[in-house]
């Protein structure tokens, strides 16, 4: 039996060490679910929030495999070797393993007079806003950019938990970098740019002006790379590489789709 679980204080032991974001969003209780294989003595566990999925503890393929997604797709990120053979096992051609670039996690690295003189670099043909209740009721509506605001129900969690830099141009959003998901004290990025508006540097402005602002208010803005290019883009804006780590994109239906739809975050 796989039971979610209320008390997410006794999950705590099974993920001590992980440096993920989303993870303490579960833990803390903020957005997410943490499942388990026993409510009062858990040895298994599994953080769940959007298309994420961390598994931690003892491998369990009951675990594994209790996984749904209304997007039938999910990240898994395995805590060892063992939970890799795990997944890689119960889901066999329809797990693909992917590298992602973990970002250290520094509050004092940024150099905000950089950071501003990036976001000043925005050519005048764009205007460039932070995203107010209108604009994360639109975002929800537009495909390529509603995961700026898909894991939020409504403003009021955004605006406590959340926000998110957006560049228009005549009024439609070309580029934005908003928080993915909210915990305790940061967000965990999510920068994307529409196709035909990509390589004319508008990424690194919203970018930059998400840290500025996350740094007004006393968060950390934590980015996660899922490619060399994301990463690229970090380290521009004043992250360091930590290290590279495994996860797998699986798919929950063995249909020929396309796999994972982020190519930045």
């Amino acid at each position: 039996m796989i039971f979610a679980l209320s008390e997410t204080r006794k999950a705590m032991p099974l993920f001590d060490g992980w440096q993920e974001t989303m993870v303490w969003s579960c833990l803390q209780g903020v957005m997410g679910k943490i499942y388990v294989n026993h409510t009062k003595e858990p040895v298994s566990a599994m953080a769940v929030l959007g298309d994420f999925c961390f598994l931690a503890g003892e491998p369990d393929p009951e675990l594994v495999l209790s996984h749904s997604n209304d997007q039938a797709f999910c990240i898994m990120v395995p805590k060892d070797s063992a939970w890799a053979g795990c997944i890689e096992a119960c889901y066999q051609k329809r797990a693909k393993k992917v590298v992602r670039y973990a970002v250290k996690k520094e509050p004092d690295v940024f150099d905000t007079k950089l950071l501003q003189r990036i976001v000043d670099r925005l050519p005048g043909e764009y205007s460039l806003r932070m995203i107010d209740q209108a604009l994360f009721r639109r975002f929800h509506k537009i495909g390529w950019c509603s995961d700026w605001v898909a894991q939020y129900e409504d403003y009021e969690k955004y605006q406590a938990y959340g926000m998110g830099a957006v560049i228009l141009k005549d009024g439609e959003p070309v580029s934005g970098a908003s928080s993915y998901s909210g915990y305790l004290g940061g967000i965990e990025v999510e920068i994307d740019t529409r196709e035909d508006f990509r390589r004319k540097g508008l990424a690194s402005v919203c970018g930059a002006k998400l840290i500025l602002e996350c740094l007004k208010r006393g968060w950390y803005p934590s980015w996660d790379a899922q490619n060399l290019w994301s990463l690229a883009l970090a380290e521009k804006l004043g992250y360091h590489f930590d290290k590279e780590y495994t996860a797998y994109e699986v798919l929950e239906r063995e249909k020929d789709e396309t796999w994972n739809k982020k190519q930045i975050r």
